[in-house]
């Protein structure tokens, strides 16, 4: 019984520390709070601002590599037009071996056959359903199971999966995509020399 415990302590043991998250401002939401993502709120600022809690972000970077592992690398659509979404969300792709639409997302891209840039993909990983919302509709018309970065004041209706985050800080998204970058890399059993920095875009 006492190795059963033990084993939980492993596996409940975050990805990184939590100072870690907090000094990437993983946890820093918005003023606005939906009612979908009430459930992964921990407290609300005196200032306002809505904190996610870490522990949801921490498991759900596990549960969605462990989800995206289920799929060919190539058929993973990471899209991301923000701007400081961009340049973590490609490295993330390429360091998977998946698909990247970065900046503005091109109308028709998975569902116009005849565009020069088609593509088919599997399943969707959006850095905010917001901004890309265009790449949620097209994956939801398609029948591909869509995952989303997901802030405090964002809707999750049409989403499979969420992780919940600050989805526009620099830093924030940097170490969420070196974090499921590397947690894929462990479940396939290969080790990385990548850290948090080498996904941060620069100012």
């Amino acid at each position: 019984m006492a190795e059963e415990s033990e084993m939980e302590i492993v596996l409940n043991e975050p990805l990184v520390p939590v100072e870690e998250y907090l000094a990437a401002g993983v946890h820093i939401g918005t003023q606005q709070k939906s009612q979908d993502m009430k459930k992964f709120i921990y407290r609300v600022r005196g200032d306002g601002l809505y904190i996610l809690d870490i522990k949801a972000t921490d498991e759900r970077i596990k549960m969605v590599a462990k989800f995206l592992s289920g799929y060919d690398a190539p058929k993973i659509l990471v899209v991301a037009s923000r701007q400081y979404a961009q340049y973590p969300a490609k490295k993330f792709a390429d360091a998977i071996g998946g698909t990247s639409a970065i900046g503005r997302y091109i109308p028709g891209l998975m569902t116009n056959p005849n565009f020069e840039h088609y593509i088919e993909p599997e399943v969707v990983i959006v850095t905010d359903p917001m901004g890309d919302a265009q790449a949620v509709r097209e994956a939801v018309q398609n029948g591909i199971p869509v995952i989303g970065l997901c802030d405090t004041n964002n809707m999750t209706s049409y989403l499979d999966l969420v992780i919940p985050t600050n989805n526009k800080g620099r830093k924030a998204l940097s170490l969420i995509y070196y974090l499921l970058t590397r947690e894929m890399f462990r479940l396939r059993g290969v080790s990385t020399s990548l850290t948090p920095e080498d996904f941060e875009t620069e100012l």
